[in-house]
């Protein structure tokens, strides 16, 4: 707790104005709650014993007023911690999800999405309530604790001592459940985190489960995983619900005792009945703060551990690290020289040297984990080698910032990645929208002839996924996204799958004629959308078994003349 609160509380210091007002609405409570256990007195001893009539004019406004402060003074605290806490959380969500972005693709092959989701959303949920409420709660309930302490010592400081002996007694018992408390918080989230990823599968996977009829399936699995949410959320509650009783208990005591003892001070005329009420008054509201003090540090033990795994996440550090050399210059040359690449000590590809230039075609080609797409990871700078250098324009990759490197390079992958957003800025993607510009892209993507059939044309809202597209179409918009960056390399990685043999033919023609700008590589299973690459590299393994043209891997590689019979059957 003690770490939690050294952690959140400097984020205040950015909220001089807006803590300053929340503290003068916590000492407006403190003493408002204070001043209504002090109107007891006047009104016993001076209404009702002395029947004094000015004292009996005077104590309704002394009572709206005492209210009236209270009032005010929570809604101006209310108000100014919640902004504090809701601008925080907005930061700190803000920065998880920035930090995401910037994590390696190695990070995101381990980590379910569903994993990370529940960590942005309910992880945050959790943290929000201290930021938001336990800390601001926290203090205004110590202030009251103080203002009423102070109050009932200043009445009869003998009386107050039975009672401030006996509340620290709670402690041993209320640690104990804060413990219990922590290791139930961590498993509920855990397990809250396990079926956020079972319903991310759901919903990613939809048209398979309902293809197979595998719904009765899932939500048995499913099911299994919200019980478990269900089980340890409950053993949450009922730690939690076990602080009320123990407060309860001793509170009784504590005031028993302060009633007896009171209560022959006031027979034996030590003390005035209105003193006595007003220092009872008192004594119960000092009860409650108290109580809700001990309720907040068991919630803050829920946040604390959200609090460990938010920062789990933000301690990650990516292994692929940006450069200090701006890439200015276009891209005239690019070279693997002995790249070998492992995925967690498996190799995906081994010793791999070849050379590109400006205007140059690379086609890669062989069967299914052959290490294509594991060389295209390369190029890109998802990953770096295990061993060897990559250099461009004679110049290792990892000099240049990430930025400008992918600002020289565009990638069509097999996935069609597609914004809830107009076709124009999915065009345009990270960059100021240029209609003449998104346009020509279009048009070299031959996605215009379906484009302006549509109402609104290239400001056309697309559904999540493209839904509201055929796969053709989602393809030719995610290309005319690679061409709009106007490439130095472009990456091709089944780009043309989902095209019929007319619009592939089209495309085939416009790359053709942007060849001269751009160094091209091009994974394909389909041949005959390569046959006029200038150098063809057939992967097997790992390893580049067979390099050359069409014609010549046709005449002397036993590999690719089988993967050529494969993709015309």
């Amino acid at each position: 707790m003690k770490d939690l609160l050294k952690q959140y509380l400097p984020y205040l210091a950015g909220y001089k104005r807006e803590f300053f007002f929340a503290i003068l609405g916590m000492i407006a409570v403190a003493i408002g709650t204070a001043g209504t256990a002090q109107l007891i007195k006047p009104v016993l001893d001076d209404v009702f014993i002395n029947k004094d009539k000015e004292m009996l004019l005077l104590m309704p406004f002394l009572l709206v007023g005492v209210f009236a402060l209270k009032g005010v003074g929570r809604y101006i605290q209310t108000y100014y911690t919640s902004y504090i806490g809701q601008d925080v959380v907005r930061k700190l969500r803000d920065a998880l999800v920035s930090h995401i972005t910037y994590l390696d693709m190695e990070f995101f092959r381990k980590t379910h999405s569903g994993e990370i989701l529940s960590r942005v959303t309910n992880d945050i949920a959790r943290i929000q309530m201290v930021v938001a409420n336990i800390i601001p709660d926290l203090i205004r309930e110590t202030m009251i604790i103080i203002a009423l302490t102070g109050y009932v010592i200043y009445q009869n400081s003998t009386l107050a001592l039975y009672f401030l002996i006996i509340m620290p007694l709670a402690i041993f018992p209320l640690t104990k459940l804060a413990k219990k408390m922590r290791k139930y918080s961590k498993l509920s989230q855990e397990s809250t985190a396990h079926m956020t990823t079972r319903l991310d599968e759901i919903l990613s996977n939809i048209e398979v489960i309902k293809s197979h009829s595998s719904q009765p399936y899932e939500q048995k699995r499913f099911a299994k995983d919200n019980q478990s949410v269900f089980r340890f959320i409950m053993k949450q509650v009922r730690t939690n619900a076990l602080t009320s009783p123990v407060m309860e208990i001793l509170g009784a005591v504590a005031i028993g005792i302060v009633i007896y003892i009171g209560g022959k001070e006031v027979i034996d005329g030590h003390m005035t009945v209105g003193s006595f009420f007003a220092f009872a008054t008192a004594l119960f509201m000092l009860y409650d703060p108290i109580k809700r003090l001990s309720s907040l540090y068991n919630k803050a033990q829920d946040a604390i551990t959200a609090n460990t795994r938010m920062h789990e996440l933000l301690d990650t550090k990516p292994d692929i690290t940006s450069g200090n050399k701006e890439l200015t210059e276009t891209i005239e040359t690019i070279s693997l020289e002995n790249v070998s690449l492992n995925y967690d000590h498996t190799p995906a590809l081994k010793h791999i040297s070849l050379q590109a230039k400006k205007g140059d075609t690379i086609a890669l080609v062989g069967d299914s984990g052959a290490g294509k797409s594991s060389l295209v990871n390369l190029l890109v700078r998802f990953y770096d080698p295990s061993s060897g250098k990559i250099l461009i324009n004679n110049t290792d990759n990892k000099e240049f910032t990430l930025t400008s490197l992918h600002q020289k390079i565009s990638y069509v992958t097999q996935r069609i990645y597609i914004f809830n957003d107009t076709i124009a800025s999915n065009v345009a993607y990270g960059e100021k929208i240029d209609e003449k510009r998104v346009v020509e892209a279009l048009e070299k993507a031959y996605a215009m002839e379906f484009i302006n059939k549509l109402d609104d044309g290239i400001h056309t809202l697309l559904s999540e996924s493209g839904d509201n597209l055929s796969g053709g179409q989602r393809q030719r918009i995610a290309l005319a996204r690679a061409l709009y960056k106007n490439p130095d390399i472009l990456i091709l990685d089944e780009a043309t799958s989902a095209l019929d043999n007319k619009s592939e033919a089209l495309i085939q023609k416009a790359l053709q004629e942007l060849k001269s700008e751009m160094i091209t590589f091009t994974v394909a299973h389909r041949l005959s959308t390569i046959e006029d690459a200038d150098t063809i590299l057939v992967f097997h393994d790992g390893e580049i078994i067979c390099r050359g043209s069409h014609n010549t891997l046709l005449q002397k590689c036993e590999t690719y003349r089988k993967l050529a019979k494969d993709s015309t059957v």
